[in-house]
């Protein structure tokens, strides 16, 4: 008997030990896998950034910096979202609505020429654009120079942060930066093993304005520089009417020093270091736009804050801050062998037709990156660089382009799991929109509802501001920005959200559109005019460019799609009153946004003009494709002839910019087609990005990163067509992958396996108990998903036990 019980203890000691090995096996494979994900997705580079489209970013939300990594003399460049000359005093009041009734008599009677001038001269507030701006630099400069070697520059997206170290003589350098959240700061963390520690001088700059100096430098404490200022905008050479902008947002950007070695010296509003092993270095900034009078004080607050935790806590509670939201999805394509080749030269490789799936994949990661970076609840929403910018007066004033580009930055926030990123978005066109209750009154006599035309900034102007019809009388930039109220709902199921926020500006936007809308006696339908299609111009029957025409296909699209979202909103909200009586009338009614040609072509116009740019970039008549959902395949001849339209304007070599070649990648998978986006994806790859990996326009426009990022999502998951489509555009190049956390409208989660092109296994999980279509290849199913419990399909949509 005792035999025995000796027997059982050691059958139980060995199950304990063949337990433990399991459990130390398996652990160790989870630090190995987690050791290979947080080495993938690093950007980088064997030589420090010569020019600022080589450097990397950072950002926090509202306070980003360009990080260059020269050892010798380093600049970071710095900004800050609020950084805008001006203020919201501008108003809209220009033109009538006896000027209105004019163009479109005018318009009836073919006088289209004398219309694209008059709408300008009647209704444009042609004052200067005001352009985002640089909030300056951060030089360090370092005493004597030597030979450098092991030079290594990185952006660790796992981390969001930047690193930059080197021997030197025999030393190891190493630089830090990241721009942390919950601190509100920039931290930058420089070390040595040198014996005689770090010598340099540190100062903060700013560009002149036209000549005109735009800072004042002073050293608080010895530890300190303070640099004090006011955005102005001395141009005037952008309209015919010559104006400066002499006020503006104030601001203070404060640098403070911590030192465990050596001496701090402040001298003539620099400071100098000499002999520290390790500086730790605080830029804070604060404007008057978020603080009024406090800005400094908010500075002072923030720095007493910062200085009572240790590098290692500030970096730490940066990390676990953003990788709440950067973890939510992983995708890999494989082929990460090619990590140790830096990013500058994996981009030669495909400018030579190399593949490299694993870049693909960063791209995409990157794209979530720069969001995260630079729109954070409670900032300004991602402007047409996102949040970096050099410049006094960027390209394009860097400012929020309502007819596509700011719309295209937030493609990508619901589907890749990003949801509270929108916010900025949404408090922006709030303001926007209520200023445009003005604009639509006294500019159009239209005393219902709201509207945007196709520009705002910081100011949340929603008037005119344009020289030439073309691309400034657009009218629809507040109805396209309503579809995001409505997608974040979709996705999200915010019920408050849809009361409170969403059904407002939908009620507001339709209302207006009621009230635009005049009867044409020709099609006996609804028709929006004075119309233009963004950017664009047809030949009039008289030979010549024209840009204002008698209705426009997504002027048409995008009001169906604002009245169809408002009368769904309004049966979930359970109202029924007679402006939804009248909306669902006139929707009736309306003349349709999607007319195919003798050609087959969707028809940008309502008639089929021709065009001078047959290539043009915008491809606006396809909105119903995307990001719109009335071109869908269950409608088999507007699908082909999206097809066909799209086939037109790359033969005449269209998608030449980025954001437009993203933009094709997201309709490639709207219409199914694998192949094309592989071949766009390809091309975006070889000539759209900059060696940080930043969209070439050219120049720098961030829209291109979103839209690639919101792009890759629509290859591999769609919802817009209320059922689940799996992987219905798979590039042929990425034969093998997987992606977690995607999120598909009807708030569900969903993660995807594939093997040599075919899927192998999906997961679904929800908050609240759901019954979805699923659809992959041929097959169709409805499944069950339990509140709260992940539920996993096999290749066959079977449920896997």
């Amino acid at each position: 008997m005792g035999n025995l019980i000796q027997i059982v203890k050691k059958i139980k000691n060995v199950r304990t030990l063949i337990a433990g090995l399991i459990i130390l096996a398996c652990s160790n494979a989870l630090v190995r896998a987690q050791d290979a994900e947080d080495s993938q997705n690093v950007l980088w580079y064997s030589e420090p950034a010569k020019e600022w489209m080589q450097a990397l970013p950072v950002g926090n939300g509202r306070l980003g910096a360009m990080v260059f990594g020269d050892p010798h003399s380093e600049r970071i460049q710095l900004n800050e979202d609020s950084m805008w000359a001006g203020g919201p005093d501008w108003e809209s009041s220009k033109g009538n609505s006896a000027d209105l009734t004019l163009l479109r008599q005018l318009l009836e009677e073919g006088k289209t020429e004398q219309v694209d001038s008059l709408i300008v001269e009647k209704f444009s507030n042609k004052t200067i654009l005001r352009s985002h701006q640089t909030m300056g630099d951060l030089y360090i400069d370092f005493e004597g120079e030597s030979d450098i070697s092991n030079y290594r520059r990185e952006l660790d997206l796992n981390k969001a942060l930047v690193t930059t170290s080197y021997t030197m003589n025999q030393a190891q350098y190493a630089q830090k930066v990241f721009a942390s959240h919950p601190d509100d700061a920039l931290v930058i963390e420089l070390t040595t093993t040198a014996k005689d520690g770090l010598n340099l001088e540190l100062k903060l700059d700013r560009p002149k304005d036209h000549d005109q100096p735009t800072v004042k430098m002073v050293n608080p404490t010895p530890s300190e520089i303070s640099m004090k200022g006011m955005v102005t905008q001395n141009d005037g050479k952008r309209f015919s009417k010559p104006l400066s902008i002499d006020y503006g947002v104030r601001f203070e950007t404060r640098l403070k020093v911590i030192n465990n070695s050596g001496t701090v010296l402040a001298k003539d509003g620099k400071i100098v270091l000499k002999g520290v092993k390790k500086a730790l270095l605080f830029i804070v900034a604060n404007t008057s736009f978020y603080h009024g009078e406090n800005y400094v004080k908010k500075n002072d607050e923030t720095l007493s804050k910062i200085l009572r935790k240790p590098f290692e806590s500030l970096l730490s509670d940066h990390i676990g801050d953003y990788q709440e939201l950067y973890k939510r999805v992983s995708f890999d394509l494989g082929g990460r062998e090619l990590d140790k080749i830096p990013t500058n030269q994996r981009l030669e490789r495909i400018k030579k037709r190399e593949n490299d799936n694993a870049l693909a994949a960063t791209l995409f990661q990157f794209g979530r990156y720069l969001l995260i970076a630079c729109s954070r609840p409670n900032t300004n929403p991602a402007n047409l660089q996102g949040l970096w910018n050099d410049h006094i007066e960027a390209p394009w004033n860097a400012d929020y382009h309502l007819n596509i580009n700011l719309q295209m930055n937030y493609w990508s926030a619901e589907v890749t799991n990003l949801s509270e990123l929108h916010q900025p978005f949404f408090d922006l066109i709030d303001r926007v929109l209520e200023r445009g209750k003005t604009t639509a009154k006294v500019q159009y006599g239209i005393n219902r509802g709201t509207m945007a035309h196709h520009t705002t900034d910081l100011w949340a102007t929603p008037f005119m501001r344009a020289e030439r019809a073309y691309w400034g009388s657009w009218i629809h930039g507040g109805g396209w920005c309503a579809q995001h109220y409505w997608e974040h709902y979709q996705f999200t199921k915010d019920a408050v959200f849809l009361r409170e926020r969403a059904y407002p500006v939908l009620k507001d936007l339709a209302a207006f559109y009621l009230d635009w809308l005049i009867w044409d006696k020709k099609s006996k339908k609804w028709v929006s005019a004075p119309e233009t299609s963004p950017e664009n111009s047809y030949l009039a029957p008289n030979g010549k460019s024209a840009a204002v025409s008698y209705g426009s296909a997504m002027g048409h699209q995008i009001i169906g799609e604002v009245f169809d979202n408002f009368l769904e909103a309004s049966k979930i909200l359970g109202i029924q009153d007679s402006l939804v009586k009248e909306v669902r009338e006139k929707r009736r009614n309306l003349h349709p946004g999607v007319l195919i040609g003798e050609d087959g072509r969707i028809l940008e116009w309502n008639e089929p003009y021709d065009e001078p740019e047959k290539g043009h970039r915008h491809m606006s008549h396809l909105y119903a494709l995307h990001p719109g959902d009335d071109i869908v395949e269950s409608n088999p001849k507007a699908f082909a002839a999206a097809q066909r339209t799209i086939d037109y304007r790359l033969e005449h070599r269209g998608a030449g910019t980025g954001w437009s070649r993203a933009w094709m990648i997201n309709m490639n998978g709207r219409l199914l087609d694998g192949l094309s986006a592989q071949e766009n994806i390809d091309k975006f790859l070889q000539i759209s990005l900059a060696d940080n990996l930043f969209d070439m326009h050219p120049p720098f426009q961030i829209d291109g990163n979103f839209g690639y990022t919101a792009g890759v999502a629509e290859l591999l998951l769609q919802s817009h067509e209320g059922f689940l489509r799996l992987l219905p555009a798979l590039p042929p190049k990425w034969k093998n992958g997987s992606i977690t956390g995607l999120k598909s409208r009807g708030n569900i989660t969903v993660d995807l396996e594939w093997k040599d092109g075919e899927l192998t296994q999906m997961t679904l999980k929800a908050n609240e108990k759901k019954e979805i279509a699923i659809q992959y290849g041929n097959q169709k199913i409805l499944v069950k998903i339990p509140k709260s419990k992940q539920i996993q399909l096999n290749k066959n949509l079977k449920l896997i036990p």
